[in-house]
């Protein structure tokens, strides 16, 4: 009886574990690529249509990255200008080698077309 007594214990403690572990989650994040990225579309006060899109951690899923700051950025288009039309200045097309990355963060550039 001990030894089962110790068992539920560790299987409670680790079932608590997990459900603490799942709780700091946002149950509505978008996933890409499989995971959360933490992401920002920025724009200056004085030129609204040009953005910077950000979207991290990159070293968790390039790809995963690059479509949640392409993400990011149509949502600030939207937001900002009521547009999803996009001329990129530094934008997702390129090879993985050109993308540029700070902080482990994928950054995305262009001007949101005005309708």
């Amino acid at each position: 009886m001990m030894a089962g007594g110790k068992f539920g214990i560790v299987a409670f403690a680790g079932l608590a574990l997990a459900l603490l572990a799942g709780c700091g989650e946002d149950p509505n994040a978008i996933r890409f690529d499989g995971q959360v990225f933490k992401g920002k579309g920025k724009g200056d006060r004085s030129d609204r249509a040009y953005f910077v899109a950000t979207a991290g951690p990159a070293s968790v899923s390039l790809e995963g990255a690059r479509q949640a700051a392409v993400y990011e950025a149509y949502k600030y288009c939207l937001e900002y200008l009521g547009t999803s039309d996009i001329a990129w200045e530094n934008g997702p097309d390129v090879e993985d080698t050109a993308l540029q990355i700070e902080d482990d963060k994928l950054l995305l550039s262009g001007r949101c077309i005005e309708p």
